[in-house]
């Protein structure tokens, strides 16, 4: 049986909930397909400032950039909102990222059929939406420098950097490029060419690479209006490739689509390494409460399957499992609608289903 170590990051509020269930999941399934996970929990956010006086340590970085793989929960909560920003929780994330390479950032975004009542949209514009947002992730506004805080003539006045090089556009481009090939072949790259001087270097790169991919059909789309048709006709998006900043807010305008963030996985890759994690924040108003869904943090372990740890078939598995909960009627608070034949559970209620339909659907061997 092969051995492979992976590093979960509860992290704050939520994470530690969801992610127990991810990774007791993903440690069953994994093992029907030879493949023994060796899990290491480390603190991470809050969390760790807690115990540390930081939200990361060298030392964990150290241990994630040695096992590659990490499954993260999320960080933050009010009670470290007033911190300097270096020991706030987000900066953690922010480091993560960095030290891992992990350049692009895929966010699958599904309208399962079970779910088109739980969108605030109608179901006949839901219909076939099927989107991967490709995010840049470790360049753009949140790590150009400068970046400061000074004071003119009496009045206070904040900086930040919006940069891009290059070679930052063609690589996270050349994901979605080819991440096109193996769906509808298009790709939309979003930017704001119209004012931003950092947009005209993205739109002038993608183009340049796409003459490598003629077999893919490559627009262009201003921001403020991609913000627009991605509500008023998902369904015309295939791949769509930003910037850091523009895709940290289309995809959480997005996540509307399937009826709640509690449903959005993401996976961030580069090289070798790879960070999982669900795209919904640390909820701190219910943690505890046995009420958050877990159902994000699981498909991101499916995407850790995908990507990481290249068994197709095992991510296919979870990712049904999560199809078949969703049939069964049992829906978290965030998902609930009274409506026939649905049933509002708990984290530990859908945790459960999810085993049962694992145990059940055991790959056949030779």
């Amino acid at each position: 049986m092969n051995r492979v170590e992976i590093v979960a990051l509860p992290g704050d509020g939520i994470g530690p909930e969801v992610t127990s269930v991810a990774v007791d999941l993903l440690k069953v399934v994994c093992k029907q397909y030879n493949t023994e996970l060796i899990v290491t929990e480390l603190p991470f956010g809050g969390t760790c400032y807690e115990e540390y006086g930081s939200p990361v340590t060298e030392e964990i970085l150290d241990k994630c950039i040695k096992a590659k793989f990490v499954l993260l929960g999320a960080v933050g909560g009010p009670q470290w909102d007033d911190l300097n920003p270096d020991k706030r929780p987000e900066a953690a994330l922010l480091q993560l990222r960095k030290e891992l390479g992990v350049f692009a950032n895929l966010r699958p975004i599904n309208v399962y059929p079970a779910l088109s009542s739980a969108s605030s949209l109608k179901k006949e514009i839901l219909d076939g939406t099927d989107i991967l947002i490709v995010r840049e992730l470790t360049g753009g506004i949140y790590f150009g420098k400068p970046r400061y805080t000074s004071e003119e003539n009496g009045d206070p006045f904040s900086v930040d950097t919006m940069k891009y090089s290059r070679s930052e556009v063609r690589r996270v481009a050349k994901v979605a490029f080819e991440a096109a090939r193996l769906r509808d072949g298009r790709v939309c790259s979003v930017d704001k060419a119209n004012v931003l001087e950092s947009s005209r270097m993205w739109r002038k790169s993608v183009i340049e690479l796409s003459e490598e991919y003629p077999d893919v059909e490559l627009t262009h789309m201003l921001v403020d209006n991609c913000a627009m048709q991605i509500i008023r006709q998902p369904t015309q998006f295939d791949v769509m490739v930003t910037g850091n900043l523009f895709g940290d807010i289309l995809s959480d305008a997005a996540s509307m689509l399937t009826g709640s963030l509690g449903m959005l996985p993401s996976a961030s890759i580069g090289g070798e390494n790879g960070l999982y994690e669900p795209v919904h924040g640390s909820a701190p108003d219910i943690a505890g409460k046995g009420v958050a869904n877990p159902l994000a943090a699981v498909a991101s372990a499916a995407l850790l399957c995908r990507y990481s740890l290249k068994l197709e078939a095992a991510a296919q598995q979870i990712e049904s499992a999560i199809i078949s909960v969703l049939e069964q009627g049992l829906r978290t608070a965030d998902l609930f609608t009274e409506e026939p034949g649905t049933k509002l559970v708990g984290t530990e209620e859908i945790a459960t289903a999810l085993m049962e339909i694992v145990g059940k659907s055991v790959p056949q061997t030779d």
